[in-house]
């Protein structure tokens, strides 16, 4: 199982990037059920916020919508996530404290996480699948 960062979200669904096209390709073997992934609400949420920074709320959300139906069911971190969470960002520098519970949450269930953002390497015990990586998408198959 892996489960999806807003990053994956955001190149997935943007302007011309290098990272659109195996962001797309995530997302569309997991809507073709060859590969499982889920997200949390918050990532949705986080997603239609920075969405709406360059489209409009009604885009921003309708998008978020259609994540949150192809990524359900989606997970909820739960209350050792979130102190696993505050202990990963107090500790390692490079993480943000969002991403710190995400990856919290990602550790516990022994899933990979996708994303763009590279701190995610820091976390000891998780296993990141980057976009920017050339066997990404074979790497999220074997996950």
């Amino acid at each position: 199982m892996i489960l999806v960062d807003t990053t994956v979200l955001v190149y997935a669904v943007g302007t011309d990037h290098a990272l659109r096209t195996p962001c797309r390709e995530l997302l569309r073997l997991v809507e073709e059920g060859r590969v499982r992934a889920t997200t949390t609400v918050e990532v949705l949420q986080e997603f239609a916020h920075v969405r709406a920074r360059r489209r409009s709320r009604k885009d921003a959300a309708a998008v978020a919508r259609s994540a949150a139906i192809g990524l359900s069911p989606l997970v909820h971190p739960e209350f050792e996530d979130l102190m696993d969470g505050l202990e990963l960002f107090q500790t390692t520098e490079r993480l943000g404290a969002f991403d710190a519970v995400l990856a919290a949450s990602a550790r516990r269930q022994r899933w990979a996480i996708a994303s763009a953002d590279a701190a995610f390497e820091a976390v000891q015990g998780l296993r990141h699948l980057n976009p920017a990586s050339p066997t990404f998408l074979e790497d999220a198959r074997e996950s």
